[in-house]
């Protein structure tokens, strides 16, 4: 029995962090202030129009910071409205511009005169609330006495009661003088629910909330709404971003009581739930359980998306906020770690589902984006690999200028910024003088160029074919004179250079063909069956990637980091992705293409298949997949008719019946002719028929793994 992840019972109106609030009795708004002051609020409303600013005549007296508090304010016992209590503080700026003024109010508020004047300064101030749809501005009349007037000193505050507001609604709050002579003071607020507060005896609007109850039902949550039969609510699922509007995700209008189970696979932290009754002026409550779930985080990062968009922008698609940031890195031609690019685009915050500019002149096959949380790496992609076409073996140089245009050359490699003109024994430092005449000469591709530095992108294909262009002569030389012996004795070797011709056509060319093996881990046997097909491909030859030979680099790795290294280097090598369908692929390929009829799984953590088709799924959508992609399930296994049908734009084979037919197909243009790739099936199907035999052996039998039924998939 599952042990539940998350449990939390409580009814919209209560919460086990409170707010009791103080009670304001009466209907009439009051304005107070600090001793020494003297205010007055005047009656009925006022324009809420700060007008344009001026210059103060003197010392004046402005607002200069707000303060809230929430208060009820009651009408009857049980019939309050929450209230917003807002206090304005004061200070006097500004100076007196002839110094005779102010010893005219000095003097006039002397004391010690035989008729001493009252001498004070005045303000109104100005209070502009609004929570939508409505507005409300106030005027507070203020007078402080001479002898309080300090230029640059605060000199009290003043208190307004106060602004009616609905529960959870978002309140703005806006302060300044008339006429105005600085910038107004504003202050943003979301007000609390009938969660948040102690007040479900005394506003009756929350009288009539639902409890709601969210818990864990298996793998799945459930919601439970304990209402009665009659009333009838509301009922919305959304996901609530910090980076632009609320997107309803999932919205009906119910009648009490109700269950609702939600997939674990659509939890993500930023889903939250919303109910309320269907009544005029109803409250409405939200909560959102799911913010420290760890797999609401493993679905966020399932599900978003890298894109690049040409010319040179960008943007990471998800359906929350992500707590990751973004870089530039140049990615090697020879593999190894993509080396950050810190001048263009420095470690910030990601914002999600906004198009973003690469601070780039050129775009380069080489430069990379990285996406990645404190913990590891999450997404990595290539600038326009589609359009700029594979990657260069170019070499990166830094220049980084100083004062008085003193500027330096540095090349970017694994080791670090190696200087041009240096005694290390890299390649950069090696052919440090030419890279160096290659940038003055206008042969290197610049990057990016700003007053600290400029990134530039030097071919290195000249210096290879320099290197080796004697080896090559050497190379010619030696085959033209073993071909002139072959000549002569052409009789006796005829049968051996026939031979020798179809092993350089078929064999040969295939050894350098890549097949990516996926498939989805139903149960040992399985496994099996997979690694024994996955042995016998190596013996055609092609060179096959399974993640059964590479757990260490998954666990290092993951799954999803994984699959993008092996997928990109399949693909750049011209190679081919088999997507192998059993009854557990089927189920994953249907629930992630939100089949309402498929169960949800627990997906191992090694699953490369269920990783591998967040990317796998967007290439079958687009019309991407022909030429990169084959399928192929086993005879007694799956029917022909369960491979869903987005898959069927490729090549798909039944195994071993159409074992020639999928073995011409992973050789490509090197397939051998069709007796010798009759004699490979041959030898491909006795390495499978062990395998095969236990994966249909009857249960129980000895030697058998679990069953393969429909449920297989979903075993651990």
């Amino acid at each position: 029995m599952p042990v539940p992840w998350f449990l939390l019972s409580l009814a919209l109106g209560r919460n086990p962090v409170v707010l009791s609030l103080e009670r304001v009795v009466g209907p009439q708004d009051t304005a107070r202030c600090s001793p020494g002051l003297s205010c007055h609020l005047w009656d009925g409303d006022v324009l809420c129009l700060p007008g344009s600013l001026v210059s103060a005549p003197g010392p004046v007296l402005v607002p200069t910071r707000l303060q809230t508090e929430l208060v009820l304010r009651c009408h009857e016992e049980t019939d309050c409205d929450l209230c917003v209590r807002v206090a304005v503080h004061l200070a006097v700026q500004g100076y007196w511009e002839d110094p005779e003024d102010e010893e005219k109010f000095r003097r006039a508020a002397d004391p010690e005169l035989e008729e001493p004047r009252n001498a004070s300064l005045q303000a109104h101030i100005v209070l502009s609330f609004q929570a939508y749809p409505t507005a409300h501005c106030v005027l507070l009349e203020v007078q402080v006495p001479a002898a309080l007037v300090q230029p640059g000193q605060s000199v009290g505050s003043v208190v307004f009661d106060c602004f009616e507001a609905a529960l959870g609604a978002e309140v703005q709050i806006w302060s300044y003088t008339q006429p105005r002579y600085q910038k107004e003071l504003n202050l943003t607020q979301q007000l609390p629910d009938c969660r948040g507060l102690e007040v479900q005896d005394n506003i009756q609007s929350c009288w009539a909330l639902p409890w709601l109850n969210v818990s864990a039902d298996g793998e799945d949550v459930r919601l439970v709404l304990d209402v009665s039969e009659e009333q009838r609510f509301g009922l919305s699922l959304y996901w609530n971003q910090v980076q632009g509007p609320i997107k309803p995700w999932w919205h009906s209008n119910l009648t009490g009581p109700q269950t609702i189970t939600l997939n674990h696979t659509d939890l993500v932290p930023c889903l939250c739930i919303q109910v309320w009754p269907l009544e005029p002026d109803s409250v409405r409550t939200s909560i959102c359980p799911f913010r420290e779930d760890p797999r609401a985080h493993r679905n966020l990062w399932r599900a978003a998306r890298l894109q690049l968009l040409p010319p040179l922008d960008w943007r990471l698609d998800a359906p929350c906020s992500l707590p990751a940031e973004a870089t530039l890195c140049w990615q090697p031609l020879d593999g190894g770690p993509c080396l950050s690019l810190v001048p263009p685009l420095p470690r910030e915050n990601v914002t999600v589902n906004k198009v973003l500019e690469f601070p780039l002149l050129k775009g380069h096959p080489n430069v990379c984006v990285q996406v990645s949380t404190w913990e590891k790496l999450q997404l990595q992609e290539c600038l326009w690999a589609d359009s700029l076409g594979p990657r260069k073996d170019d070499m990166l140089l830094v220049e980084t200028r100083g004062p008085q245009d003193n500027s330096s050359l540095c090349a970017l490699e694994p080791s670090g910024c190696t200087p041009l003109l240096s005694r290390a024994s890299t390649r950069a430092a090696r052919l440090g003088e030419q890279l160096l005449q290659d940038v003055q000469s206008g042969q290197c591709l610049q990057l990016w160029d700003n007053d600290l530095g400029a990134l530039w992108a030097c071919p290195m294909d000249k210096y290879i074919h320099q290197r080796w262009a004697l080896v090559w002569l050497a190379c010619l030389l030696l085959a033209a004179v073993l071909f002139l012996l072959l000549l002569l004795k052409m009789s006796r070797v005829k049968g051996w250079l026939r031979l020798l011709k179809e092993n350089i056509r078929a064999g040969a060319a295939a050894r350098s063909r890549a097949a990516l093996l996926l498939y989805s881990a139903d149960d040992a046997s399985f496994e099996r069956l997979v690694g024994a097909l996955a042995s016998a491909l190596c013996q055609l030859p092609l060179r096959v990637a399974v993640d059964l030979w590479s757990r260490r680099d998954l666990s290092a790795q993951g799954a999803l980091a994984w699959f993008h290294a092996q997928r990109r280097q399949t693909l750049q090598e011209g190679g081919v992705v088999v997507l192998l369908f059993s009854p557990g692929a089927v189920a994953l390929c249907r629930e992630w293409l939100q089949d309402a009829t498929s169960a949800p799984r627990a997906h191992d953590p090694h699953d490369a298949f269920a990783a591998s088709l967040s990317c796998v799924l967007p290439d079958f959508l687009q019309g991407r997949a022909p030429g990169r992609y084959v399928g192929a399930y086993f005879d007694k296994l799956l029917p022909a008719d369960a491979v869903p049908a987005l898959f069927r734009s490729v090549p798909v084979f039944s195994l071993p019946s159409q074992l020639p037919d999928f073995l011409g197909t992973l050789q490509g243009s090197a397939a051998p002719r069709p007796r010798r790739l009759a004699e490979r099936a041959e030898q491909v199907s006795r390495a499978l028929q062990p395998a095969l035999e236990s994966c249909f052996r009857p249960p129980g039998a000895p030697g058998t793994g679990r069953g393969m039924g429909p449920e297989a998939g979903d075993r651990t």
